[in-house]
């Protein structure tokens, strides 16, 4: 018992410097001694009594693991590993699923699948349950832990088992690629309309999108409309969306934190640059839009500048600081809240689009060919406006595949026809 008590000892006098370090903050409360006393002595018991022995390292290392498994599902402690997987997804390339995921009740869930990535055309779909993989339940698993899990070498396989509602769980066998993503993509839907979709914020996403602005405005001359697609959107650099939001907005604020800690208020502004202050907006949002795609729609709505169309997004509204420990060592730890400029939090509840539109395919009739017009009889006179009297034109196949596919794409675009209607002098 000597060796327990020596270590008891010596733990309890590090916890007690520490709490002599907390109380010379001002705001800061002292550790309750008692607490200090049990946490010492199950860390000893667990040393000496365990069936096998225990690295001290990994078991001090589990203990911070399990503080902040317990206060949110995005603190987290980050060792070199966590640190390369993060620059990986905020630079835009690294290997494995291409699937953000969180966790909700114990459980991993899938925040939204990447465009164009394995875990996005093997079918994975946001507010999925991942419950194994490669048959090994990850039920009370981090988030961090079972991303890891799933990355992996190019080209080698993994087996994910979802559970999604309405449906027994199932398993998707699945091979890991080089998840190279392209931050933004743009085409023109109809003359004069065009469509931009994000599908996650990274380190240029700000520069990429204001290029492919310029980019369609120089193909087209004029536009009458844009649908911003960010659905399925998980977040990422908050920079890169205060860069998509200034594109659209001349001055005011674009989003705000506040936290307890005096450095966790800060605000971000709009520039006097933008790409298209009038341009007819419309954004697109579902409950796979997170973080920084919530940022963007909540700025533009506030400001007046779009319409938000689709159903309610994810609602992650914090923010995460990694501040450092020791040897490469860090804790991401959430010290602060998102707001948008008209003060609303989006912290568990999301942006609340303007106009619900739920996902659905939608079909077009085909013409019935019994049915005619004025122009479809022989020898019937021409309109006086210079067009022939047959005047009908086949519409761009490949804009109708998209919006045939794509019921809120097709609302998207139809607001924005009407939109430009209401608003002819």
């Amino acid at each position: 018992m000597t060796g327990i008590r020596l270590g008891q000892i010596a733990v309890f006098g590090a916890l007690l410097a520490f709490a002599g370090a907390l109380r010379a903050q001002d705001d800061a409360p002292p550790l309750p001694l008692d607490e200090v006393r049990l946490f010492t002595s199950a860390l000893e018991l667990i040393r000496s009594s365990y069936v096998e022995e225990i690295d001290d390292r990994a078991l001090l290392e589990n203990a911070i693991r399990g503080m902040l498994a317990n206060l949110d599902p995005h603190s987290a402690f980050v060792d070199g590993h966590d640190f390369d997987v993060l620059r990986e997804t905020t630079t835009g390339g690294f290997g494995g699923l291409g699937v953000e995921v969180g966790r909700e009740d114990g459980h991993i869930l899938v925040i939204a699948p990447i465009d164009d990535t394995p875990a996005d055309r093997a079918g994975i779909r946001s507010g999925d349950l991942i419950i194994a993989i490669d048959n090994q339940p990850v039920r009370d698993m981090l988030p961090e832990d079972a991303a890891s899990r799933m990355r992996g070498e190019p080209g080698t396989e993994v087996t994910i088992t979802v559970s999604r509602d309405g449906l027994d769980p199932f398993d998707l066998a699945i091979t890991r690629e080089i998840i190279a993503v392209n931050s933004v993509r743009g085409r023109m839907l109809e003359p004069g309309y065009a469509y931009v979709r994000i599908p996650v914020f990274q380190l240029n996403t700000g520069r990429d999108f204001q290029a492919e602005v310029a980019s369609l405005l120089a193909q087209e001359g004029e536009l009458k409309g844009m649908v911003l697609d960010l659905r399925n959107n998980p977040g990422g650099v908050l920079r890169a969306a205060v860069d998509v939001v200034d594109s659209f907005i001349a001055s005011g604020r674009v989003v705000y934190t506040e936290g307890r800690l005096a450095e966790s208020a800060t605000g971000y502004f709009a520039s006097a640059e933008t790409a298209a202050p009038d341009l007819p907006l419309v954004v697109l949002i579902n409950g796979g839009s997170a973080s920084a795609a919530e940022i963007v729609a909540g700025a533009l709505r506030d400001h007046g500048r779009a319409v938000v169309m689709g159903t309610r997004s994810f609602g992650k509204g914090s923010v995460q600081s990694v501040l450092p420990l020791d040897g490469g060592r860090a804790i991401k730890l959430t010290t602060s809240l998102y707001y948008t400029p008209n003060g609303r939090s989006i912290q568990a509840q999301g942006i609340e689009p303007d106009i619900l539109v739920e996902e659905a395919f939608i079909t077009r009739r085909p013409r019935n060919v019994a049915r005619f017009s004025e122009s479809d009889l022989p020898g019937s006179l021409g309109n006086g406006n210079g067009a022939a009297g047959n005047g009908n034109t086949a519409p761009l196949v490949s804009a109708a595949e998209v919006l045939t596919a794509d019921y809120p794409l097709n609302e998207a675009l139809n607001l924005l026809k009407g939109m430009n209607i209401l608003s002819r002098d």
